[in-house]
């Protein structure tokens, strides 16, 4: 079984998470699919930044929302580092891309994106609202997706399949045997998240996942050698 080492913000234990800087790094150690997220600026750029406030990764503070893209850029994303739109990550990398997206208006920019640069084939849209996933499956019927979830029950696979995701992108920590295998039964693929010490890797490899999402490069190494 091929089991994806996906790159979380990068690789956001050791570098400053969602930046270029942290992209590459992911991709010059070897994570298989790299994860990001994105939010809308004040005047409708992608950018890429888990939190709707920059106040916690920069030295910035208020939300991304209230920003201009150009406002954004003078902010210290971490040593030295600016805030990237998700074309900039595009262009960074070649690796195969997670865009986790936080609502229907994000949706609508990335599909627009996705379909301007042909990268249907190299991303994979992620999202913890349903609404959002129907909303980019009716802009580009053909897009991969993942329902992402922390809390959540057996309930989660009839709603992933609702919104015609691919994948599910799970809190290790609640996952069961029994989850895994309906979901597989049902098509699904099984990513768990956060899998950051060997005894998580050694959970996700047990209970037969696709994949873990790790903040640290070793764990692409580690999961060489862990069956």
């Amino acid at each position: 079984m091929t089991f994806l080492t996906i790159g979380h913000r990068g690789v956001m234990g050791v570098e400053p998470e969602n930046t270029l800087r942290s992209f590459v790094r992911a991709e010059r150690e070897g994570m298989d699919v790299i994860e990001m997220d994105l939010h809308l600026s004040k005047d409708g750029a992608l950018v890429v930044m888990h939190d709707a406030e920059v106040d916690r990764t920069t030295d910035g503070s208020g939300a991304i929302g209230d920003h201009t893209l150009a406002e954004l850029r003078e902010l210290d994303a971490g040593q030295g580092e600016r805030i990237p739109v998700f074309e900039e990550v595009v262009d960074a990398v070649r690796a195969p891309l997670q865009a986790e997206i936080k609502d229907r208006a994000a949706a609508r920019a990335l599909a627009e994106v996705i379909s301007r640069r042909d990268l249907l084939g190299r991303v994979e849209v992620l999202s913890f609202h349903d609404e959002a996933l129907a909303e980019i499956r009716t802009l580009l019927p053909t897009v991969r997706s993942a329902l992402v979830a922390s809390r959540y029950g057996l309930d989660v696979i009839d709603r992933a399949r609702a919104v015609g995701a691919g994948a599910l992108v799970l809190n290790i920590r609640r996952l069961t045997l029994e989850l895994v295998e309906r979901a597989h039964d049902a098509g699904l693929r099984v990513i768990g998240w956060t899998v950051n010490t060997p005894d998580h890797l050694r959970l996700a490899r047990g209970l037969g996942l696709d994949g873990g999402t790790t903040d640290y490069p070793e764990i692409r190494r580690a999961a060489r050698f862990t069956a």
